[in-house]
């Protein structure tokens, strides 16, 4: 599966994230459910299909711990940052998002409204 370096430019002294690319229906589906847990350093950054808040939506069943989650739009910038705790229905964002990064709850204040973020493939 292809990964992604994550760089918040809005805050350089931040260390980036290794997130798994996730650009497919049953990726986006499954992300990450069940999963034990987690790194500090990790992360699932899912593509959705068109730039919206509905497809961008996610839900917390069935996850065994809490996420940060961050919504980017396709110039990648900021545009929702939330705390989703396991179990939950749902969390949409507060704008249309094209990707959702999520990664450990302690990289919440990482990411703030406005950030402009990079993303560079990792050599496998």
């Amino acid at each position: 599966m292809q990964r992604v370096e994550i760089i918040n430019q809005s805050l350089p002294a931040g260390n980036p994230l290794i997130a798994r690319y996730c650009n497919t229906f049953l990726c986006r589906l499954r992300g990450l459910m069940f999963s034990p847990s987690i790194g500090q350093h990790e992360g699932l950054l899912m593509v959705q299909p068109t730039q919206d808040r509905i497809n961008a939506a996610i839900h917390m069943f069935f996850m065994n711990y809490d996420l940060a989650v961050v919504w980017l739009n396709r110039e990648l910038q900021v545009v929702d940052v939330q705390l989703a705790r396991r179990w939950r229905p749902a969390y949409t964002p507060a704008k249309a998002a094209l990707y959702v990064l999520e990664t450990h709850p302690d990289r919440l204040n990482d990411f703030h409204i406005g950030d402009q973020v990079i993303l560079n493939q990792c050599a496998d």
